[in-house]
């Protein structure tokens, strides 16, 4: 009797310990994890429900990401996709969410960096010669040299404030520009880490072959493409090269269809959308970037997805059809080579969240045509 209740006693002297540190367990947890649980239910709360990515807060091999900030799964091909990052006119600074955003991108751990254009602000007649160099300065100083010291490949397309390609009476009205972009690109073309296949006309148009895709890049920093570039185009993505490549993927600055406030009309996209549209889909482009409409939207028409970038810079554009508040954006972009798939998680650069592409408008109509959200 005596030895069953030492034994009884003894049970219960192990249950209220182990009760008593569980609940001590609990209580640390709480005081010094406060928002652990709350910061997920924020982050995943602004998760597409269709990106099949899994919810992860701890950045690891396989989703890797800036500290705090969601970490999507990594696919076999991560880009990360950044646009008008400029500001005012002749500005050689660049607004506080640029400076905080160059320095997050190695942390996502990308494949490729792109830029979708306008890296410097130009397109004005007055600018001088000084003027346009000091941008350039200011871009390798703040943009460029950080991206380069991380020894990850990087390409970009020209803007229109980098170096318009309108012409008139059959000259370059803002030839200045151009001549002083190919010169700064001239000087750091294998600085950028990649694979040309055809780099004769760089930086105003090219291709080049990276892990298994094909990319080209087209001069779209004006409405209108010239025919002996697009004879180019076509010339490029039917080559052995770019047909046996794994995907193909082009990037140039303006779209093919509206899709922002303030950008919805002739000048600000592309001329005969459709039938540069019906090229890339003749030969099996996956995905085509863009960016000057300064609003994000992950888009599609037809056989071509359409990733429109928002502006990391100033003067992020509301969305056609919509009344959701601009955003500065960037966008990570995760490759699935053996289903031709991509998915997107994209950012708010100020609130570090990520946007819920549900909330977006699911269809957009611009003067030019429909662009119908992906889902």
């Amino acid at each position: 009797m005596a030895k069953n209740m030492r034994f009884n006693r003894r049970n219960l002297l192990i249950f209220l310990g182990s009760a008593f540190g569980l609940g001590l367990t609990i209580i640390f947890r709480r005081i010094f994890q406060p928002n652990k649980t709350i910061n997920l239910e924020k982050t995943n709360s602004q998760l597409p429900e269709t990106s099949n990515i899994s919810p992860s807060q701890i950045p690891t091999l396989s989703t890797p990401a800036p500290p705090g900030m969601f970490a999507p799964k990594k696919g076999d091909i991560r880009l990360v996709v950044i646009s008008d990052l400029n500001s005012r006119y002749g500005s050689t600074t660049y607004e506080s969410q640029v400076e905080k955003t160059i320095p997050f991108i190695s942390e996502w751990q990308p494949d490729l960096v792109l830029c979708a254009g306008d890296m410097v602000a130009g397109q004005k007649l007055s600018l001088t010669e000084e003027n346009i160099q000091a941008m350039w300065n200011s871009f390798d100083r703040y943009i460029a040299t950080p991206l380069r010291q991380t020894k990850q490949p990087f390409a970009i397309t020209i803007g229109n404030h980098d170096g318009s390609g309108y012409i008139k009476s059959g000259k370059f009205i803002f030839a200045k520009e151009r001549r002083l972009a190919e010169n700064y690109w001239s000087q750091h073309q294998n600085d950028l880490n990649l694979e040309f296949f055809e780099g004769d006309e760089f930086p105003f148009y090219y291709s080049f072959l990276h892990k298994e895709i094909f990319y080209l890049i087209w001069d779209a920093s004006t409405f209108q493409i010239p025919n002996q570039q697009l004879e180019w185009v076509e010339k490029s993505l039917e080559s052995s090269q770019a047909q046996t490549a794994k995907m193909r993927i082009v990037m140039g600055h303006l779209p093919l269809y509206a899709v922002a406030v303030g950008r919805n009309k002739f000048g600000d996209v592309l001329t005969e959308a459709e039938k540069l549209q019906t090229l890339l889909e003749q030969y099996n482009v996956h995905l085509y970037i863009s960016g000057h409409h300064h609003a994000y939207f992950p888009g599609y028409k037809g056989n071509l997805k359409l990733l429109y970038t928002g502006a990391v810079g100033s003067g992020p554009r509301v969305l056609l059809n919509s009344n959701l508040a601009p955003i500065n954006t960037l966008t990570v972009v995760d490759i699935n080579l053996e289903q031709s798939n991509s998915f997107y998680t994209t950012y708010d650069m100020k609130k570090f969240a990520v946007i819920n592409s549900q909330e977006l408008p699911e269809k957009i109509t611009g003067f030019n045509g429909s662009v119908w959200r992906e889902s």
